[in-house]
């Protein structure tokens, strides 16, 4: 197999197949599905670093070095997966807008925070992202410059973001 013998590898394959399934089953808990991954992964692995070994004890223990280490890899890629899936499902439930009355309770509090604001900052809010006007827009409009615009708008979301969070913070401590 070291030297890339494929008929060395059937042999192997054969050999140690029903035995490192075995394996894998017990530490896996009986999880079949993740038990096969494994030994995939494992297969995979021993193409990839196999070296000679004079006692066969010391060869199967390596192997099971590769299978345990393989099925902990597998775990936690699939657990990063799911975990991806999971947060992929909230922002496209969030976009979708499926938690209404948490979604409408925020508009609520951003709404009030809006009309706090003074006039003038809170039409520049409104002419930005409610209105979805330009920033050069909004500077021909109020004849400044696109910086100062620029400027104005992070001055004025930092302080909108201030007033929600601060509400939101007064209502959760009641």
């Amino acid at each position: 197999m070291v030297k890339g013998d494929e008929s060395a590898y059937r042999t192997f394959y054969d050999a140690y197949f029903d035995r490192l399934l075995r394996y894998l089953l017990v530490v896996t808990s009986g999880d079949e599905d993740a038990a096969r991954e494994a030994l995939q992964a494992t297969f995979v692995r021993v193409v990839r670093h196999i070296k000679v070994f004079e006692v066969e004890a010391v060869f199967w223990r390596w192997l099971t070095v590769l299978a345990r280490s393989a099925f902990t890899d597998e775990s936690r890629k699939r657990r990063r997966y799911l975990a991806f899936l999971d947060r992929f499902a909230r922002h496209a439930e969030v976009e979708r807008g499926d938690n209404g009355e948490a979604n409408e309770h925020l508009r609520a509090v951003l709404q009030n925070s809006l009309a706090d604001l003074p006039l003038e900052e809170r039409e520049l809010v409104e002419g930005k992202y409610f209105a979805q006007r330009t920033v050069g827009d909004l500077a021909a409009k109020l004849q400044t410059t696109e910086k100062a615009v620029e400027s104005r708008l992070v001055r004025v979301r930092y302080k909108l973001k201030a007033a929600v969070l601060t509400k939101l913070r007064d209502e959760s401590s009641i």
